[in-house]
């Protein structure tokens, strides 16, 4: 009994410092987040004499009006949204028709096709042979430079032959019966019956699109075709902040809003979307990682 109680008591420290540890963790995960968001709802001239940690002093909503009286976020928002929803369902779609033929053992090649890209895993053509690629595919400032690209990830593609691999081959052999043929095996029970790893890799592209500044930054120069996450970098890195307050003086807002304000107001709206949507996602994303651990 005494060494029951013994370890129980040591189990009790072991999680309660456990505990302790995650606590912190958390909270150094959490606290710059939440400081962006007391900052930007609070007076932008207050804010600058510093001392606001935890909760607004002076509650304003003059930063983000200056935000959204910002010409240009609203078509940087559309921009994101529609590369979102377009690039990743291309994604899924392109990714998921190759995993589909390299997860059949009757592919000829199908092992050096495996070879060469595993390769693509860990060697890539580097930034400059990447422009001069898309340069030459007449993508600089083209929306597809969004799309095509990115259209097929080979690590997206051994968590598709995975699960593909797992499918029943009776259902394939039942469909052949019926006389149907691949596209028709494909479309009509392959992707019906794999809608959990559609929806985990939908997840993973649809976040990295949703957060990608840098194609924005580096192939696109028309202000018009650059996303939200390229807008807030140029708010936060350039002197777009700076114009943004110019725009709204002469009204009741200039007295309240300043440069600094005006960024983590920009910080919130970009990023409090996908934030919102993110711990609804989180088991696919889990989930994704355990179809692609199991070996097939």
């Amino acid at each position: 009994m005494w060494t029951l109680n013994r370890r129980t008591k040591g189990e009790f420290a072991f999680d309660t410092l456990n505990t302790l540890i995650m606590l912190i963790v958390c909270f150094l995960t959490m606290y710059p987040i939440w400081y962006v968001l007391v900052n930007a709802f609070n007076d932008g001239t207050d804010a600058m004499r510093g001392g606001i940690y935890w909760w607004p002093r002076e509650f304003s909503l003059d930063n983000f009006k200056a935000v959204f009286d910002s010409p240009g976020i609203m078509t940087a928002m559309g921009i994101t949204v529609a590369k979102t929803v377009v690039g990743t369902a291309v994604h899924v779609f392109f990714t998921a028709m190759v995993a589909y033929a390299f997860s059949r053992k009757d592919l000829i090649g199908g092992k050096l096709y495996i070879l060469m890209g595993t390769v693509t895993l860990f060697f890539g053509g580097g930034l400059i042979p990447t422009f001069l690629l898309i340069r030459d595919l007449h993508l600089l400032d083209n929306f597809l430079v969004y799309i095509i690209p990115v259209m097929f990830s080979f690590f997206d593609l051994i968590i598709f032959m995975t699960f593909f691999r797992e499918i029943p081959e009776g259902l394939e052999e039942a469909a052949r019966i019926d006389g149907a043929n691949d596209w028709s095996i494909f479309l009509r029970i392959v992707l019906p019956v794999s809608l959990p790893v559609i929806a985990t890799i939908s997840l993973f592209h649809g976040v990295y699109q949703w957060n990608d500044y840098f194609t924005g930054m580096i192939y696109i120069n028309n202000t018009d075709l650059q996303p939200i996450q390229t807008y807030l970098y140029r708010v936060v890195a350039q002197s777009s902040s700076n114009q943004m307050v110019a725009a709204v003086q002469g009204t009741a807002a200039t007295k309240t809003v300043t440069s600094q304000s005006i960024k983590l107001a920009t910080m919130v709206v970009t990023t409090l979307p996908i934030v919102f949507v993110y711990p609804f996602l989180q088991k696919y994303f889990v989930k994704g990682m355990m179809i692609g651990s199991i070996k097939g």
